[in-house]
């Protein structure tokens, strides 16, 4: 347990990076000082090596060490290798970008997205999807859809699907759990989701200029695919997030005695062995790719940078927010409260960890006698916490690490992306936040 309080002030320089987020880009001139990442980074460790300071000199290094190495790290090669790999995946084509066909594609990668990830499946399809808009001139209800559907919600059903899951995975969770469990809640959601965008896509379709739909149908071209070679090594990223772990290989794991107690730590490059894997994927799926499928591809890894460089600050200077929460559990008992709280800190912050907070939160409250605990929590606080970080991940750009990558692709591509505040206010608030409260409604 946590020898030391962290104070409220702590909290600020984690509210600092998450309003450089969303207000530098709205400032004339420091908007375009923030687009480059080597200004990112120099935010990112203006505010998080006097944090990381602070706590060493309190002696919480180790939960600086921990947060770093052992969260930041996988997180950031995990994105990283589905980015590559997929990436390496060219699916060249320009389908008629119809309602119907748009719709397709986002039920494709809403069950994709269980299957190798939301990062992979929206890596996979975005560039896709951004070609077959290409002659439409309304496209940003489309990303904004892709974000939530592809990129968060899809996740739902397995331990490969999001980060949160993963984690709650390694606590004891069985495999199957999300999907035997899950399925309705994510069945309800992509296709409440799916029928709303098709209906929006719909209305925009039939404002688009009469020009740009000849152009759509005059320019259209057959699906064709290469890079076939990543889709080996997304199944080896897909198999070491699933396999190279403590449950299955115990030496990674630390020694503990009968009472819990750790008595002997496993040497820290064998905790990190499945984030090994992932570099050698990378650099495997980097020299087996031909540089024209990259090419044709627009390949960049501008996306996966700035990524790298915006959550360094906030894994950073969410560590003591993290330990404050921890210290100072919110009052809440009920499983439609779990649903709201880790939803609503999974929008700010990440996902993986909040998650983390509400489920030892639920270990606090005892179990029903007759009903079997999952990962040490009654069955409903694990769907309430599931949902919670799954669905609310998709609330901002910063709630999962592939909505930044999507934004990133789309503006790379000539998409003009709402702000921060304007993704909230003109698309979280009005669409994603009824669904959630109606499918909370009817099943928690």
């Amino acid at each position: 347990m946590l020898e030391h309080l962290i104070p409220a002030w702590m909290l600020i320089p984690f509210v600092v990076m998450l309003l450089c987020i969303a207000v530098l880009p709205l400032v004339p001139h420091v908007g375009e000082w923030w687009e480059h990442n080597l200004h990112k980074l120099y935010v990112s460790l203006l505010l998080g090596v006097p944090v990381g300071i602070w706590l060493c000199v309190h002696g919480m290094s180790h939960d600086l060490i921990h947060q770093m190495i052992y969260d930041y790290v996988p997180f950031i090669l995990l994105l990283m290798a589905l980015f590559v790999t997929t990436g390496g995946i060219c699916i060249r084509g320009d389908l008629k970008a119809t309602p119907t066909t748009n719709t397709n594609i986002m039920a494709i990668g809403w069950v994709l997205a269980s299957c190798m990830g939301t990062t992979g499946a929206a890596m996979l399809l975005i560039r896709l999807l951004i070609s077959t808009i290409s002659q439409r001139k309304y496209k940003v209800h489309t990303i904004l859809f892709f974000i939530a559907i592809v990129a968060n919600c899809g996740g739902l059903l397995s331990p490969l699907g999001d980060p949160p899951l993963f984690l709650l995975f390694q606590k004891g969770t069985p495999f199957l759990w999300w999907l035997q469990n899950m399925f309705p809640e994510w069945l309800v959601t992509g296709a409440l989701l799916l029928v709303i965008y098709f209906f929006v896509d719909l209305y925009y379709y039939k404002k688009e200029p009469i020009a740009n739909i000849r152009a759509d149908i005059s320019q259209a071209r057959q699906l064709r695919t290469t890079g076939l070679i990543n889709i080996l090594w997304l199944l080896g990223v897909v198999a070491s997030t699933m396999f190279i772990n403590a449950t299955y290989l115990p030496f990674m794991a630390d020694t503990v005695d009968a009472d819990g107690n750790i008595v002997a730590h496993a040497p820290w490059y064998l905790k990190l062995l499945r984030e090994w894997v992932f570099i050698i994927i990378i650099a495997g799926s980097w020299l087996t790719t031909k540089k024209a499928v990259r090419i044709n591809n627009n390949y960049s890894w501008t996306p996966i940078l700035e990524v790298a460089c915006v959550f360094l600050g906030i894994f950073a200077t969410m560590t003591p927010a993290l330990m404050f929460l921890q210290q100072h559990p919110l009052p809440i008992h009920e499983a439609w409260q779990f649903v709201y709280c880790t939803g609503s800190l999974s929008a700010f912050l990440d996902n993986a960890p909040t998650a983390m907070v509400f489920h030892a939160t639920a270990t606090t409250i005892p179990v029903p006698e007759g009903v079997e605990a999952v990962a040490g929590i009654a069955p409903e606080f694990m769907k309430a916490i599931s949902m919670g970080a799954v669905f609310f991940g998709a609330l901002t750009y910063i709630g999962n690490g592939p909505n930044f990558m999507v934004k990133a692709i789309a503006e790379q591509e000539g998409i003009e992306m709402p702000s921060f505040f304007g993704y909230i206010i003109k698309f979280s608030l009005i669409v994603l936040l009824p669904v959630y409260i109606i499918v909370q409604l009817i099943f928690i």
